[in-house]
């Protein structure tokens, strides 16, 4: 079953006032045996075009610092906040990043550089679209990778997930052991990455999820309801049911009263807020299995900055909703592995408006208790000038897909072999074991 005892019992997200003031079929959900713990991925998409080359620095490649000679991060030096912090006497983090450091040190966090699509596009929309539908250079895909791994994982679930309800009262996907928060998007609207036939809920924010505002709200939510769940259309019926499902699920966790544990200290806006949020629902066992964020503010086009600067406040925040999330989390943390992702990197060298344009190869992390991490993976191609792609970029040596294949067969047990495992979630593409860095090797 989705809903364990764990939402009552862990103290975390759920205050109970009375088992008795609950529905029946939520009653009987809590005292039933605990299910295996699910394991989970969570996707960040850093939307804008993160600049690879000043978040993992190559501090011993020659020609990095020639290329920038205003936003380059200093080589590392022990007592300067504005160096590098080492990695491995090669790589090197840019300092705004040093919350992170503990996890790389503990091996927690793995890095593969001169990753990302291997579509040429310079577009944004292209490149993200791209991206979000796993088949990169393929406009007509209108599915996203994350909602063919759902199915990929359980073909019959939206199947399931949509009978009637059963004659207890208990909603269509407790009876066939699936959550209307299955996958769940933090977003005001369903991202690319996760449209499709599997269901999935965007949330903007939890303590906001609602139907409708003011007073009256609870009359307009209950006529939306009824509305939905008399509705005779195949696909608006099941729909609603799935949202109203979801919706008193959160209810129900009263986001408003959550505390994360161990003294994390999540930034209050953006990614931080977003994984959060992401947090408190892992923790639940309200039967997540996939979860979505993004956050923007990459595209440094002007005054990109070095150690301070734009690319530095981002970083800040991006290194401090990760610390966080993972303090958060606890002894969940085995169970999750999260993977962010930019649609391309930036231009080798800085412009002229001490900033970076749209450039190629870029840099993917890997956080989670199953990763082997504590290494950057992937070849590193160099930075000479026949070494870069097209006269002007970092030179792609590992297909984003297959930093993805690699999470989706060793750690949500997606069939490498199958037509309808990895070979449905990637169309077109043969994302091979022999392609795989080893970042899961933990799994």
């Amino acid at each position: 079953m989705a809903i364990t005892r764990r939402i009552f019992l862990r103290q975390s997200t759920l205050s109970l006032v009375g088992v008795g003031a609950l529905p029946a079929w939520l009653a009987r959900a809590a005292a039933a045996e605990p299910a295996q713990r699910k394991k989970i991925l969570v996707a960040i998409f850093q939307r804008g075009a993160a600049d690879g080359l000043n978040i993992v620095i190559p501090h011993a490649e020659r020609n990095y610092y020639p290329a920038r000679p205003t936003i380059a991060i200093p080589r590392p030096a022990a007592g300067d906040p504005r160096a590098a912090l080492d990695l491995d006497g090669f790589f090197g983090f840019h300092p705004a990043l040093a919350p992170l450091k503990p996890l790389w040190d503990a091996r927690h966090l793995a890095i593969i550089h001169a990753a990302g699509s291997p579509d040429p596009t310079r577009s944004h929309f292209d490149a993200q679209d791209y991206m979000e539908s796993g088949t990169p250079g393929v406009k007509a895909t209108t599915s996203g990778w994350l909602n063919r791994v759902l199915r990929a994982r359980c073909p019959d679930c939206e199947q399931g997930a949509r009978l009637a309800p059963a004659a207890s009262g208990a909603p269509a996907w407790l009876g066939a052991g699936q959550s209307p928060l299955r996958a769940v998007a933090i977003d005001a609207q369903m991202p690319l990455s996760l449209r499709g036939p599997a269901p999935a809920v965007a949330i903007a924010n939890l303590a906001a999820f609602r139907v409708g505002y003011g007073p009256a709200a609870a009359p307009a939510a209950q006529a939306f309801q009824a509305m939905y769940e008399s509705s005779s259309d195949a696909l608006l019926e099941p729909a609603g049911r799935d949202t109203f499902a979801a919706l008193r699920i959160v209810r129900q966790l009263d986001p408003k009263k959550y505390r994360p544990a161990s003294g994390a200290h999540y930034p209050r806006q953006g990614l931080g807020a977003s994984l959060r949020q992401i947090a408190q629902l892992i923790k639940a066992d309200v039967g997540v299995e996939v979860a979505y964020a993004d956050v923007g503010g990459w595209d440094n086009h002007v005054a990109e900055g070095g150690a301070e600067g734009q690319l530095a406040a981002r970083l800040r925040e991006f290194a401090g909703a990760l610390s966080a999330f993972w303090a958060d989390l606890g002894d969940r943390a085995e169970d999750v592995v999260l993977v962010s992702m930019s649609e391309f990197g930036r231009t080798v060298r800085e412009n002229v408006t001490a900033g970076t344009d749209h450039g190629h190869a870029n840099v993917m992390f890997v956080l989670g208790g199953p990763v082997a991490g504590g290494k950057v993976y992937g070849r590193w191609p160099g930075l000479e000038p026949e070494q870069l792609y097209q006269g002007r970029d970092l030179a792609l040596t590992t297909d984003f897909r297959d930093v993805l294949a690699e999470v989706l067969t060793r750690h949500l047990s997606v069939a490498a072999n199958d037509p309808a495992g990895l070979a449905a979630v990637f169309p077109g593409y043969a994302a091979e074991v022999k392609n795989f860095r080893g970042f899961l090797a933990r799994a």
